[in-house]
């Protein structure tokens, strides 16, 4: 990477993968070529380790650890502008805005101000972020729902005890049968404070006898038909005692 900026003369503003890595973004993918940009007006080539882009909107300027880097937004659009596989501009999209690095607003604007090329996928993504689909799987998990043969489910609600006590938010709720499921990612799930809710969350659940299924993203895409399963037996439980008190506040419009 230095050599890269050296080619440069000190104009020029590290982005794409390499920085969104040194943001603290994991789904950033493997190191490889530094993607590097300078003035329009400037004539630098590109070489085998290093793009060198030139733009005449050059971002905001942020050094971290001595690194002058492209402000999120510019920094993580522009890798995945480079890519084509759906699920990695999801992945990498989604945890620079659950870990606050950037908005969907911020991302938007971005994407609005610069070049369309190689946009399609990251607009498709950042319309179903704005929808509330937070996770790389949860909109696979739509589909899978639907297979299940189930009572429509809805998306952006909050449930609420008979006391009035927050419960959840579920990322699928069925209100005919009281039934949640959560898609939980090991890569929104991992930190211990995150994984302490999660556990206080299952047991709001409980307590409330709300029938919750848990699934890892993993096997909504490898074992697609026993996550029907597990979701249509569930759906029998739940459907053979009573619907738990509770109230459903809709946030949004049902998914």
């Amino acid at each position: 990477m230095e050599a890269a900026l050296m080619l440069t003369h000190a104009l020029g503003v590290v982005t794409g993968f390499e920085a969104a890595r040194r943001y603290g973004l994991r789904q950033s993918g493997p190191h490889g070529t530094v993607h590097v940009l300078i003035p329009e007006q400037h004539q630098v080539r590109s070489v085998k380790f290093a793009i060198i882009e030139r733009t005449i909107a050059m971002p905001e300027r942020r050094v971290l650890e001595g690194v002058p880097l492209a402000a999120p937004a510019r920094a993580v659009l522009d890798g995945v502008r480079r890519i084509r596989d759906l699920d990695p501009v999801r992945a990498l999209l989604i945890e620079a805005i659950e870990t606050g690095l950037c908005t969907v607003d911020e991302l938007s604007a971005e994407l609005e101000s610069g070049s369309r090329r190689g946009t399609a996928l990251p607009r498709a993504v950042l319309r179903e972020l704005a929808a509330d689909v937070k996770s790389v799987p949860e909109a696979a998990s739509l589909a899978i729902w639907k297979k299940a043969g189930l009572p429509p489910a809805e998306r952006n609600v909050k449930i609420y005890d008979a006391f009035g006590n927050y419960i959840g938010k579920p990322d699928s709720w069925c209100d005919e049968l009281g039934m949640a499921w959560e898609v939980d990612s090991y890569a929104f799930h991992f930190g211990r404070d995150v994984y302490r809710k999660t556990l206080h969350r299952n047991n709001r659940y409980a307590a409330a006898g709300i029938i919750v299924v848990q699934t890892l993203p993993s096997r909504i895409r490898d074992e697609p038909e026993k996550v029907i399963a597990e979701l249509r037996a569930a759906a029998d439980a739940a459907a053979r005692r009573p619907r738990p008190d509770v109230t459903v506040v809709r946030t949004d419009r049902a998914a």
